[in-house]
């Protein structure tokens, strides 16, 4: 939008705020955020990133690119059409409005600052940039009247901003200040002749609460105190309390100078309470999402993907027959080859059938009409439980059957599904669908039944942390359930399922819709009760096994087991978060000669940044294949390394390769290399190349023998660039 650049430009020159580039995409073919991106993360004189984005066209272009760029700078973004544009072709409200929840889960997962509106992108840029950067989503309110206080804490639970309960021994400092009762509750009401010295005490017995890292300091006038004064003796507190601090002067002329202070000294300060909350919320929900950002989920575990053939013919045979709405029988099926606990369900075709398959199953049963095209079986009143007799079984199957002909006239029915009856009386009742994104692809919902909470979103593939990040930030509350319960929830067990809802999708592109309602969880585990899928044709013959994805999951069909000639097994496969520990002990077995080979330069321990670095990668822009094999102690042990990175021209790869000391000669090397070289093959790479030093024999030799070609170096005799295309080969 070039207006919003005008306007980004207008206030940056007020407010001190620097550009190294300004990026209009306007009406572009070919350019689209993705590129920009890209560009952006190598330009070294940029810091921080801001984007204003209409609409995404390459969701798997633009997510690969934002999180690569989240990882090294700091990004907020504003999304206009939040709530769809009144012309023919917008989508209506309630489908604006699940877009937008599911770009916000897409935002989170990618590590970015989602503000909503310009007061809070300009709020945010300059809060980070003056290095403002709280760890804790909690907060301490301190005001000098209970007016500012309540407001903040009214905005700070609409955006579900904790206020910290202050400690026993800070309680007792804060009251021993004087006066008022209300000292030692948070918010912290100091009273509207509240002096400078009194928030300079009450700031420093907070700082010596342990359960408090974040303060908000409100003042509004009033003829005793002096707004200079108070705002002087904040900025001296903020070089001596590990608190991070932020302001809200309120008023006009009175604190005026007082606030250009503050702000001159680096410490975001507000002239409304919600506006220093809304700050607040947003940047201390960046280092969550950072957290987020580096979870790498990995596709379905090792035992499922092996079951995933079967999956596989199930929905050809079916697509094969021209249907597209399975069963509760075969949703179940589907589910229980991913390793997700399900009730054992038979179809009975008619009353008779019934009677012999309910004494077969064992009372009590549940009996559910076989209707796959109803969305709701319940309110279709082809439903009945707890059903403990044949003369109860006989009457609900013609009840059932009669029901819902009468209300869905339309409806194919296949017979009544029965299953044993599930009583758990401490079990929660969970809902989780799949629906596919006109954007983003697949998308997973968690829902608690009985709990007015709105359902909370997340993108696959997702592990168990990101699981568990779905579960609290939906429904905190209601996924804990009343205290007598909370012990007998099994949360691992919902967590669990999640992940294999995840594989599922992952793995199978056909999957259109997907829904377990009920998902009974309690301490015993999980069961889905329930289930329906909906399939389609997929991606078009030839796509990338996971082109229907915006975020790539780890790639299992790459691991590879085989065997050098001495008869030692090896595995390579492509390296997870989880390998840092791997890689270091990898790395201290190196040899200085291997190090310096590999690195071109002296280098004695690989720091926190750099083994992040080579471990939580993005599948989609790069690729590190490990080799490991089983150590003399039972672990796995690393022995050897190939890695690309996406080059700065967009279309070719930079490739390393290392291979521990005592494993050299055995043909790993090549093995590594040439799996490498099919990755980017398959990626659709134009080349790969690398720098090698001159001096280095044994890999000049390793190169010219997988056909890439030694060139001089562009910039250092002392390096040799090995190429070697891709494309036509």
């Amino acid at each position: 939008s070039g207006a919003m650049c005008s306007v980004v430009l207008d206030w940056a020159q007020t407010n001190d705020v620097g550009f190294s580039s300004v990026i209009s995409l306007g009406g572009t073919v070919d350019i689209d955020f993705g590129e920009t991106l890209e560009y952006l993360i190598h330009d070294v004189q940029t810091r921080y990133i801001l984007l204003y984005v209409d609409q995404v066209r390459n969701a798997r272009h633009f997510m690969s690119a934002l999180r690569s760029a989240a990882r090294v700078k700091p990004i907020i973004l504003l999304k206009a059409g939040r709530h769809g544009r009144d012309d023919n072709n917008a989508p209506d409200a309630d489908n604006a409005g699940l877009a937008d929840v599911v770009f916000d889960a897409a935002m989170r997962r990618a590590g970015v600052v989602r503000v909503q509106n310009i007061d809070q992108l300009f709020f945010a840029t300059k809060a980070l940039s003056c290095g403002f950067r709280p760890r804790e989503d909690s907060l301490v309110i301190v005001s000098n009247g209970s007016g500012p206080a309540d407001l903040a804490a009214d905005r700070a639970k609409d955006l579900g901003t904790g206020l910290v309960s202050l400690g026993s021994a800070t309680v007792a400092a804060l009251e021993r200040l004087g006066g008022r009762e209300r000292r030692s509750h948070n918010p912290l009401d100091l009273g509207g002749e509240a002096s400078a010295k009194l928030y300079r005490d009450a700031i420093l017995a907070l700082a010596e609460d342990a359960a408090v890292s974040n303060l908000l300091v409100i003042l509004s006038p009033h003829a005793l105190v002096d707004p200079v004064e108070v705002a002087q003796d904040i900025i001296d507190l903020a070089a001596q309390v590990r608190l991070k601090l932020c302001c809200c002067w309120m008023g006009g002329g009175q604190v005026a100078e007082a606030r250009a202070l503050l702000a001159q000294a680096g410490l975001p300060v507000f002239s409304s309470p919600e506006a220093a909350i809304e700050l607040f919320h947003n940047i201390s929900r960046f280092h969550h999402s950072q957290t987020l950002l580096l979870q790498t989920a990995g596709g379905a575990s090792a035992t499922a993907y092996r079951r995933t053939g079967g999956a596989r013919v199930l929905i050809e045979t079916l697509l094969n027959q021209r249907r597209h709405t399975l069963s509760a029988m075969e949703s179940k099926a589907l589910l229980r080859s991913f390793g997700i606990p399900v009730t054992h369900t038979t179809v009975a075709r008619d009353a008779t059938e019934a009677l012999f398959v309910a004494e077969q199953t064992g009372f009590p049963v549940a009996m559910k009409v076989d209707a796959p095209e109803l969305a709701s079986k319940s309110e279709s009143g082809g439903v009945r439980l707890n059903l403990n007799t044949t003369e109860a079984v006989w009457s609900a199957y013609h009840d059932i059957i009669d029901t819902v002909r009468l209300r869905h006239p339309e409806a194919q029915i296949n017979g009544v599904s029965i299953e044993p009856y599930l009583y758990r009386p401490q079990a929660r009742a969970f809902s989780i669908q799949v629906h596919r994104d006109a954007i983003f692809g697949p998308v997973i919902s968690l829902g608690v039944q009985d709990a007015s909470a709105a359902r909370t979103f997340a993108l696959p593939p997702l592990n168990t942390v990101l699981a568990r990040d779905l579960i609290d930030s939906a429904m905190p509350a209601a996924a804990q359930g009343p205290r007598s319960q909370a012990g007998m929830l099994n949360r691992a067990a919902l967590e669990q399922v999640l992940v294999s809802v995840s594989d599922l999708v992952c793995e199978l592109p056909w999957v259109r819709e997907l829904a377990i309602d009920p998902l009974f969880i309690d301490a015993d585990g999980a069961i889905a009760a329930d289930a329906r899928v909906v399939i389609d044709q997929g991606l078009p013959a030839g796509s990338d096994r996971y082109a229907h994805m915006a975020i790539h999951p780890y790639p299992l069909h790459l691991i590879q087991d085989w065997k050098i000639g001495d008869g030692r097994a090896v595995r390579t496969r492509p390296v997870r978060p989880e390998d840092a520990q791997l890689l270091l002990g990898f790395f201290e077995r190196l040899s200085a000669e291997t190090r310096f080979m590999r690195f071109m330069e002296e280098i004695e321990a690989l720091s926190p940044a750099l083994v992040a670095r080579f471990t939580q990668i993005d599948y989609d822009r790069e690729m590190a294949l490990i080799a490991t094999t089983t150590g003399e102690d039972g672990a796995e042990q690393m022995i050897g390394s190939a890695r690309y990175a996406l080059a700065e021209d967009g279309g070719s790869v930079e490739f390393a390769l290392v291979v521990a000391d005592a494993w050299q000669r055995y043909g790993l090397g090549r093995r590594l290399m040439g799996a490498l070289i099919e990755v980017a093959r398959n990626k659709g790479y134009r080349a790969i190349f690398g720098d090698v030093l001159g001096k280095n024999a044994k890999m000049l030799r390793l190169m010219q023998g997988l056909g890439f070609t030694v060139q001089p170096h562009p910039e250092d005799s002392a390096l040799r660039r090995v190429v070697k295309p891709l494309l036509g080969k």
